[in-house]
């Protein structure tokens, strides 16, 4: 699974196969902690991250909103995603 994006000890990943399961998503993971993210809602559907981490992570999903989905496209057709530029 290719890291899409990290920044302040968030790493940001996504999964390309031609399965992966809708809605479309990326994984966050931070210490011991893991998060699923849905894209377009901008929810946490699985898993869990400290509230400071998680509003970043909101934060940069919002702002790279089209980016995530042209990445899912891309991993929807089984190609690897690009990366995306981290938060500032």
């Amino acid at each position: 699974m290719p890291t899409i994006s990290m920044f302040y000890g968030i790493i940001v990943r996504m999964y390309f196969a031609p399965a992966e399961h809708p809605p479309p998503h990326f994984h966050v993971y931070y210490a011991q902690f893991t998060a699923v993210v849905d894209i377009h809602h901008g929810t946490v559907v699985r898993g869990k991250l400290p509230a400071r981490q998680l509003k970043l992570v909101l934060a940069w999903a919002e702002l790279r909103r089209e980016e995530l989905i042209a990445n899912w496209a891309l991993v929807e057709s089984g190609e690897e995603p690009f990366r995306i530029s981290p938060l500032l």
